[in-house]
């Protein structure tokens, strides 16, 4: 059980949680839309990010999408999933290295979408972690 009532407004449990103030809950979820939608990145690499991501942030609503799915890895997947990974352990206090790598694989533009999809879906799942979402 959420530790608020979820609001009338809002189509998801997660957004009617946000519904409170109906214009954070369209906000975010106009951001969220266009974050997870393909960009520079595809939305399969954000997709098994997320999961990863689900899996140390502590949201049940989150995790309870799934996990990882290595079978669907590629080189690029991988590597953005082993970034995802790194932020969780560090923090946001990435090492310098982790970044080298990602220049390896990445343009300037897919590392930006990388780093603001983690930020934003960290964020995401940190709320419905607060919120006790499941």
């Amino acid at each position: 059980m959420a530790m608020i009532n979820e609001s009338t407004n809002g189509d998801t449990p997660f957004q009617r949680l946000l519904g409170h103030h109906v214009e954070i809950m369209k906000g975010w979820s106009s951001l969220g839309n266009v974050l997870e939608k393909d960009g520079f990145l595809s939305s399969e690499l954000k997709e098994q990010v997320r999961r990863t991501l689900a899996q140390g942030n502590g949201c049940e609503y989150c995790k309870a999408k799934g996990k990882p799915e290595p079978e669907k890895f590629n080189e690029k997947i991988s590597v953005a999933v082993g970034f995802a990974e790194v932020f969780l352990k560090h923090k946001g206090e990435i090492p310098n290295s982790a970044f080298d790598i990602l220049k390896e694989y990445f343009t300037e533009k897919e590392i930006s979408e990388l780093c603001a999809f983690i930020a934003f879906t960290t964020a995401s799942q940190y709320f419905g972690a607060m919120m006790k979402l499941e």
